[in-house]
């Protein structure tokens, strides 16, 4: 018997500063071993496979509790293995909210006793309970504190500048931002959406310039307290070209549907599915966003998994719910725009593993090198697919890339060196554990 548990042979190993051809031995959990290795308990051949870093998800609603019949936190992050995805981070506008220890105590138990892949939790930031988020920012499982400044799914507002002044002023950790401004979307409801049901109207009343004020009013507030804040699925070209030039306190996210779909061709093809906040806007948006992830400006990509039922999309609009299911193929879908020339591979492993790494301070993961977790995210980058709604793990049971073909596709999700995934299938099960954190 050898003295490692597995051994990963000949496979592109993707570095921080470079790609090689080498072997990586774990055991016991760790990455122990980079070299010619030739005795393991387990070797896979990874010949003509990239090797990642297991990639984290940032942003996953899994509705739970409250909201089970869309979503658990079991076939949430079932669906997360599948796409390749070693962890994720949940958000707090569940029911109840993530507002007090004993609903994150709520979410670790369940999470622990359920989860396909490693997690931690935002932390809803309230005025009310801003005054305890010293404390309880530094609870277990907690990745950092999160507001919506705009309405979107469940009751978790700080709308105004008073009420993130006060979240803000108390703690250290990052504050991750859904920056839409409300009181300007209410008044574009009347004046603009009217009584219209035309989804079409979703990104003209949740306007560009609704989510710029938010923007800017969290940014000067941010500078204030010199806290850090990371704003969410940014949207539109005016919010990037201004925090250019404040990245001293704003880290940056998109979403691939952003980079993906457009107004007006996604609403004519897909109606409420691609319904989500804030809204996927025009090919000149789009097209600002690729320019940032490819000068640097972008810091990390999130899924913004947000799964509703079919049922409840088949509604009629505005009353149909926002938000799309994604972390099964967020991979899937930059993998494809690779192999179409828009970014490079090491750019998905700096948004996916080395950006969540930098802004989250996450222990012992999202790199390969000797000591971290044995976790990988194993690509076949040559492999095409069609994605299916069939295929997926969510409750939710849709994805607006049904039937869309890809090139590039996650073949392996290997947690500290537990292979998870293989060729679509999962073998392990319930083996997540909670993501630690540097928190000095």
């Amino acid at each position: 018997m050898s003295n490692l548990d597995l051994v990963l042979k000949n496979g592109t190993v993707f570095f921080k500063s470079k790609q090689e051809i080498t072997d990586i031995g774990v055991k016991n959990g760790k990455i122990t071993d980079i070299g010619n290795l030739n005795a393991a308990n387990e070797i896979i051949d990874c010949s003509n496979l990239f090797i990642f870093p297991g990639l984290i998800d940032t942003q996953c609603h899994f509705r739970e509790p409250g909201g089970e019949h869309k979503e658990t936190l079991e076939t949430g992050t079932k669906a997360a293995a599948l796409g390749g995805i070693v962890g994720i981070f949940e958000m707090p506008n569940t029911n109840p909210l993530t507002v007090t220890p004993e609903a994150m105590t709520f979410k670790l138990e369940r999470a622990n006793q359920t989860s396909y892949v490693d997690y931690a939790f935002y932390f809803g930031g309230t005025a009310q309970n801003s005054s305890n988020l010293n404390e309880w920012e530094n609870l277990k499982g907690v990745c950092g504190i999160k507001i919506f400044m705009g309405s979107s799914n469940g009751s978790l507002l700080s709308s105004t500048d008073e009420e993130i002044d006060k979240i803000l002023a108390n703690g250290n950790r990052v504050v991750a931002v859904h920056a839409e401004d409300e009181a300007m979307m209410n008044k574009n409801k009347i004046s603009i959406l009217g009584k219209s049901n035309d989804v079409a109207m979703h990104h003209l009343w949740r306007s560009e310039e609704s989510c710029f004020n938010a923007t800017k009013r969290v940014v000067t507030i941010a500078k204030k307290y010199n806290r850090k804040v990371h704003i969410l699925h940014l949207t539109t070209a005016q919010e990037i070209e201004f925090l250019r030039h404040h990245k001293d306190v704003a880290s940056l996210e998109v979403l691939p549907n952003h980079l993906t779909l457009s107004a007006p061709e996604c609403y004519e093809k897909l109606g409420t599915l691609a319904q989500q906040n804030p809204p996927i806007r025009e090919k000149h948006h789009q097209d600002s966003l690729w320019k940032a992830i490819n000068d640097g400006t972008i810091d990390i990509l999130g899924s913004d998994h947000a799964p509703h039922t079919l049922e409840e999309k088949g509604g009629i609009y505005p009353d149909t719910p926002s938000g799309t299911p994604g972390v099964q193929t967020m991979l899937p879908i930059m993998l494809n725009h690779v192999s179409e020339g828009k970014l490079s591979y090491e750019k998905i492993v700096d948004l996916l593993a080395y950006g969540p790494l930098k802004i989250h301070k996450i222990k012992n993961k999202c790199e390969i090198k000797v000591g971290n977790d044995g976790d990988f995210t194993i690509v076949d980058p040559n492999m095409t697919h069609i994605i299916s709604n069939s295929e997926q793990a969510s409750k939710s049971g849709w994805t607006p890339y049904d039937n869309k073909k890809v090139k590039g596709f996650p073949v392996m999700t290997i947690i500290r060196g537990d292979k998870i995934m293989q060729d679509g299938e999962l073998l392990s099960h319930h083996i997540g554990e909670e993501i630690q954190f540097n928190l000095n």
